[in-house]
């Protein structure tokens, strides 16, 4: 009877323990399950779209367009290290300056209907053996000016062949900044030109008081005769046409001589780009220099208020569409030479996570204007390489 008791004691251990394993092996099947989700969302953290459709450019068979599409997550991303390249300007080299999350280095622009081609260096570098490429514009050019330095460094085995002409710093209070690739016989080049046109102080004495500066429209800016010669010439200028800049500090605006004091800025945008145009048109030879010109760049202030967010915006609201650029478009389409608008107002719209904020050289003054090196600016120079490698098919871009 004790023995039949033990035998029942020792089959109902055994159920127990059976029971016991099968919900741990239930518990542990969960667990992972949950542990692999919350890798897979952690590893791949595109939860939303960040996309703009084409808009009135629709999309047609065998034709890029690389100015609208969306972002994607990358990993391959960033295209080189900031503090590895001394052409970087301190305040734009974000991890430096002490931010600590690296996601907005990770995003990729994707076109709609086509894929920008991959960042080859040593292809690019061979293309622009014996070249001169020359950025002309205001604190935006210079920050591109410096992301192609930065990805042209990454196909240089020996660093101290590349170096500032003039041995100059890079710093926005100088107006003419040369680098030279010496293996490769290569010179970028920018010039300060935050109007385009030339600015003036002087102003006649029977001018009203609070005219105190003139932008003539009508002539171009003084340096613009050591923009010739050159093989890629890309031009920018938009931030500083703004209310804040010009009129409450009293710059206004010149044609012909005369004071435009009732003019709207976008007018004279227009006029000025014209004066660039005709300027263009007699003095750029198209078979030698391709011409670009790079559309408004989105600022993410609200407000007066600066705020970096910490992935892209999912929707552009708005800010995929501006008149500066529209102008640009408008005016560069019509010339009777080539001159490509490199377009990206919508690129840029979403892009709210990679300003500089407050990781620069002045924490104490956000920054929502300027973008962090790596980041936006690279996106700009792979189209940029794009055209330049394949000039013969620039027609079958639609931009």
């Amino acid at each position: 009877m004790e023995r039949i008791w033990n035998t029942d004691r020792v089959c109902s251990f055994r159920l127990i323990n059976v029971r016991i394993m099968i919900r741990s092996f239930l518990t542990f099947i969960l667990a992972t399950f949950i542990w692999c989700l919350y890798l897979s969302k952690s590893s791949h953290p595109i939860l939303k779209v960040y996309k703009i459709p084409n808009s009135d450019h629709a999309e047609e068979e065998n034709k890029c367009n690389f100015f609208y599409g969306k972002w994607v997550y990358d990993e391959t991303y960033p295209l080189y290290n900031a503090s590895l390249c001394p052409f970087v300007e301190q305040g734009f080299n974000c991890l430096a300056n002490g931010r600590r999350d690296i996601g907005y280095l990770k995003w990729r622009w994707q076109p709609n209907n086509c894929n920008i081609p991959r960042f080859d260096v040593s292809m690019i570098l061979e293309k622009l053996r014996g070249k001169r490429v020359v950025f002309v514009g205001d604190s935006l050019s210079r920050t591109q000016w410096e992301s192609m330095i930065c990805m042209l460094m990454t196909g240089v085995d020996d660093k101290t062949s590349v170096y500032e002409v003039n041995g100059n710093k890079i710093t926005k209070k100088i107006r003419n900044l040369r680098v030279r690739f010496s293996s490769y016989n290569l010179m970028v080049e920018f010039y300060r030109s935050i109007f385009l046109v030339q600015p003036s102080t002087f102003v006649s004495k029977r001018a009203p008081k609070r005219v105190k500066s003139l932008i003539q429209l009508d002539k171009l800016q003084d340096t613009s005769h050591e923009w010739l010669g050159s093989d890629v010439l890309i031009f920018n200028s938009a931030h500083w046409w703004t209310p804040t800049k010009l009129f409450e500090i009293g710059c206004y605006f010149q044609v012909g001589g005369k004071m435009k004091l009732g003019m709207p800025i976008q007018v004279a945008y227009r006029t000025a780009l014209a004066t660039l145009g005709n300027w263009l048109e007699k003095n750029i030879d198209s078979k030698k220099t391709q011409v670009f010109f790079r559309t408004f760049e989105s600022a993410h202030w609200s407000q007066q208020t600066c705020n970096v967010t910490m992935e892209p915006l999912s929707e552009a609201n708005g800010m995929e569409n501006n008149p500066f650029s529209d102008i640009i478009r408008d005016t560069m389409n019509n010339l009777m030479i080539p001159v490509i608008a490199i377009h990206v107002t919508p690129m840029s719209a979403f892009r709210s996570d990679a300003h500089v904020g407050t990781w620069s050289d002045n924490p104490m003054v956000p920054d929502c204007s300027h973008w962090c090196l790596p980041g936006v600016p690279d996106t700009w120079n792979e189209i940029l390489f794009a055209y330049i490698l394949k000039p013969d098919k620039m027609k079958s871009f639609d931009y």
